[in-house]
């Protein structure tokens, strides 16, 4: 099983879509590395070589920024946006939506689930 950044790759996928695996590498960057090791995109991750997982890896922890980097520097720069008070840092920080999507309807990904108002009984009166 191959291991790349800390992720292992799935087995009997091919390679292209197990690159793809990797948080930060989508299908496009996975094409670029793959192009330019001249490895076939159809080739099953379990037909990877040693030679050919060691090229992958160091092309990856070279040129890109994957996995835990690239997670410390999304939360970083979100955290910036919060300290600062700008319009979309008080969005993250009352967890609404951010892009100018509505939020009278939908948003229920980033609101949660709909909580229903609470009527008071008409029980027991004072005297």
């Amino acid at each position: 099983m191959a291991r790349i950044a800390g992720v292992d790759l799935p087995k009997g996928k091919s390679v292209f879509i197990g690159l793809t695996y990797i948080y930060g590498i989508g299908q496009s960057t996975s094409r670029s590395i793959l192009g330019r090791l001249n490895i076939d995109e159809n080739l099953r991750t379990d037909d990877l070589t040693d030679s050919d997982i060691n090229n992958i890896r160091k092309i990856i922890d070279n040129d890109y920024k994957v996995e835990g980097e690239l997670r410390t520097e999304t939360s970083m720069n979100i955290k910036r946006l919060m300290d600062l008070g700008c319009y979309r840092g008080l969005r993250h920080r009352k967890s609404l939506p951010v892009h100018g999507q509505r939020t009278s309807t939908n948003a229920r990904t980033r609101k949660g689930p709909k909580r229903s108002a609470v009527k008071k009984k008409g029980g027991a009166k004072k005297k």
